[in-house]
């Protein structure tokens, strides 16, 4: 049979068939020409919604649809995006980020990175530009050591927080003085070795899960936070779970109770709106929000 005409089918059609393509097929099709991405780009805001979860140590990408039904791992061949780019200088780092970016314009895309590769000059660069180019991530994992590279990333991504459905922070240091500021809050957000991470800053905290894991918080702290949580002033809180030591159950009272008597006891806020389940051990409490159903 001769070729196929694609390109000259009416465009409205030729959308259609971009549509039904899986997430695979476009990706390769869009090698074909330029002419052919340009039509991929084109179809964009139409196009499959998909999570772009990126393995740079072994510069693999893998884009697969929310339902993980539709999957496809892209493994970075420099040779070919050198001449697909036609950038014979392009770098390790400059032609991972250059699939990332035909990604971006091909789907409607979110971003999911992990924990191991977070002090490479990879991660850095792409992070930070995923960040300027206003990219919403469904999972961002930072691991934080105190050093000045580390520092100066956390302060010129935290501003776009509100972009993250789940940052995991990961903290690896001893200096005392250690505490990023959050310009702005993740949807959930999970610390690792959260000492760092005081009374004032989840006070502050608008973020829908907190999980915080050896904290230095103890029952005072966690006194002031159900307080407030009961006058309406933690509204965005659904859940919390908080992991440490200074927890005691047989200390500082509680909502003017000893601790154990919090064990599976539900409390409500003042103006009647939600309640929470309290479940509480020593060295850990976890706090499970809900709203009262309308009658």
């Amino acid at each position: 049979m001769p070729p196929f005409p694609l390109l000259r089918l009416p465009r409205l059609v030729l959308f259609d068939v971009f549509r039904s393509l899986s997430i695979a097929e476009k990706i390769k099709l869009s090698l074909c020409s330029k002419k052919i991405s340009t039509q991929i780009y084109n179809d964009r805001l139409y196009s499959q919604k998909v999570i772009v979860s990126l393995d740079m140590i072994n510069q693999g990408i893998r884009v697969h649809s929310e339902n993980d039904k539709d999957a496809f791992k892209v493994f970075i061949d420099l040779d070919i995006w050198k001449r697909f780019y036609s950038n014979s200088g392009k770098t390790c780092q400059e032609g991972f980020l250059s699939v990332i970016r035909h990604l971006l314009q091909m789907f409607q895309c979110t971003i999911s990175t992990d924990l191991s590769f977070n002090n490479s000059d990879l991660y850095e660069l792409t992070i930070t530009e995923l960040v300027d180019l206003q990219v919403e991530f469904k999972a961002l994992n930072i691991v934080l050591d105190g050093s000045k590279d580390q520092n100066l990333l956390w302060n010129q991504i935290s501003s776009n927080f509100g972009l993250v459905e789940n940052l995991k922070v990961l903290s690896d240091t001893t200096n005392p003085g250690f505490q990023p500021v959050f310009s702005s809050w993740p949807q959930n957000i999970s610390i690792s070795t959260s000492a760092w991470f005081t009374l004032e800053s989840l006070l502050a905290c608008t973020s829908t899960k907190i999980i915080l894991l050896q904290s230095h918080l103890e029952n005072k702290d966690l006194d002031e936070v159900l307080r407030k949580w009961r006058a309406g002033e933690l509204p965005n809180l659904e859940y919390l779970y908080i992991g440490s030591h200074n927890i005691q159950t047989n200390r500082t009272t509680i909502l003017g109770m000893n601790p154990l008597e919090l064990r599976g006891k539900v409390i409500q806020t003042d103006d009647g709106s939600k309640k929470a389940t309290i479940k509480l051990s020593i060295f850990w409490i976890e706090m499970d929000v809900t709203p009262f159903e309308q009658t």
